[in-house]
């Protein structure tokens, strides 16, 4: 990683019109995290902390996002060489190297970086290092002109091409490396005779060789460099972050066993020999340990889950969930802002919130802690080794004691004590030969209606 000076300026003004969002585009989240996050926690571990973000006019959320690092407002989208001169005062005296990035290129990597910066620092001393990738088609993209000796000699707009440059498949990524003693002067010579009027970074490229400056080209993988412009882009992104995810999560020591149907959170964590059954989500803030086991179509986010437990198939752990170890979270049971301890069982139909389930208590099918009440949420404690019957209704606030037992079908709204059996069900009432007779009277009824 870098140790010289080096400053980055990632651009987040774009309006992403192509998206057809109110939300602006760098905010869109893959893995569960807005694009421009990715690209800054990219920065950080490439050990890059002076960063500035330009955003555009009243981008709010952005500048959140990009918190606690530095932004600037682009007060008028005239294109990428304005959009860096509006952080200008950010670069005023600084003369080490700086990265010119795009807040919707959240895939690069901080090994490529790494390679770009190196190459600006290289014996050539170049002023100007472009990233160039291969796309499947390169299109509209601007193709990058490399001479005999390798250095870069010019940036051709596609519109611009001639059927020969057009047959290139080196194109330009937007991403730079410069050389800060000589930017701001490029900066301020570029124009913006073209057809749209705009300023663009491009243009450095033949600034620097009419001063004599060197340029060159480092060449980055094409799935680091697709950049989001519409929700197709955002889904191949999605899905390449995706692989990188699983890859992650198979090499650490986690089996997934049909790992193209797991779908991760940027800081999903998993322990060794966890086991992930098909169709399982995992959204942010979700760390299992050892041994972990979770089964078919489950559903987490925001909870811990210690070594040895098992959840789902079918479970939801809302955030705030804690499932300690050896514990078992059954099929179609849901459990938000509670602690289920060591050993404790809710197997089946069962929703626990606002809750502790003490260590090997076991909650029987159908339980549900009864915790809102139109207004305000109160705490259920199931004491360690309850036993809890099927279909319990525990109205909170409610406190059932260690060892007690609840009888099934019952509705619970007083503390039980320890080793006490509670139960709350109506007296039973037989009445004789009624069934029978109900069954003639309807039967009749039903006739003498078909005459009408």
């Amino acid at each position: 990683m870098t140790k010289e000076k080096t400053a980055a300026i990632v651009l987040a003004a774009g309006l992403g019109t192509r998206m057809k969002s109110a939300r602006p585009k760098v905010m869109h989240p893959i893995a569960g995290q807005p694009m421009i996050r990715h690209l800054l926690a990219t920065l950080e571990v490439a050990g890059i902390g002076d960063v500035v973000v330009v955003v555009g006019e009243g981008d709010d959320a952005v500048a959140a996002a990009a918190a606690p690092h530095a932004t600037v407002t682009q007060h008028e989208r005239l294109g990428t060489a304005h959009a860096v001169l509006s952080a200008r005062e950010f670069l005023a005296g600084f003369d080490g190297d700086v990265l010119v990035l795009f807040g919707a290129d959240p895939l690069i990597t901080p090994e490529t970086l790494d390679r770009l910066l190196a190459e600006r620092r290289s014996a050539a001393d170049p002023a100007v290092v472009v990233l160039g990738f291969r796309p499947p088609d390169p299109g509209l993209y601007g193709r990058l002109i490399v001479g005999d000796g390798g250095g870069l000699e010019a940036i051709v707009e596609a519109r611009d091409a001639t059927p020969e440059q057009l047959t290139v498949d080196l194109c330009n990524s937007g991403v730079m490396a410069l050389d800060g003693r000589h930017l701001p002067g490029l900066l301020e010579r570029i124009g913006n005779d073209n057809a749209k009027q705009e300023y663009y970074l491009t243009d450095v490229v033949a600034l620097a060789r009419a001063d004599g400056l060197g340029c060159a080209m480092v060449e980055g993988d094409a799935d680091e460099l697709v950049g989001v412009d519409s929700r197709a882009d955002l889904a191949r992104a999605e899905a390449l972050a995706q692989e990188r995810l699983r890859a992650a999560a198979m090499a650490g020591g986690a089996t997934l066993l049909d790992p193209d149907t797991v779908y991760f959170s940027f800081d999903t964590r998993l322990g060794q020999d966890v086991v992930v059954e098909p169709n399982v989500f995992f959204a942010p803030g979700v760390v299992a340990g050892d041994g972990v086991v979770i089964r078919a179509f489950s559903h987490l986010e925001g909870v811990s889950i210690a070594a040895g437990a098992q959840v789902g198939p079918f479970a939801r752990l809302r955030p705030g969930a804690e499932i300690g170890e050896n514990a078992r979270i059954g099929n179609f049971v849901e459990v938000k802002n509670a602690v289920v301890e060591s050993g404790a069982k809710a197997n089946h139909l069962s929703y626990i919130g606002d809750a502790r389930v003490g260590t090997g208590a076991n909650v029987g099918a159908g339980t549900i802690t009864c915790n809102y009440d139109g207004f305000l949420k109160s705490h259920t404690d199931i004491g360690a080794g309850a036993f809890i019957g099927s279909n319990t209704a525990l109205v909170a606030p409610v406190r059932v004691g260690d060892g007690a037992i609840i009888g099934a079908g019952s509705v619970v709204a007083k503390d039980v004590a320890g080793d006490a059996l509670a139960v709350t069900r109506a007296p039973h009432k037989e009445l004789k030969g009624w069934a029978k007779r109900f069954r003639v009277r309807g039967k009749a009824a039903k006739a003498a209606k078909a005459k009408e």
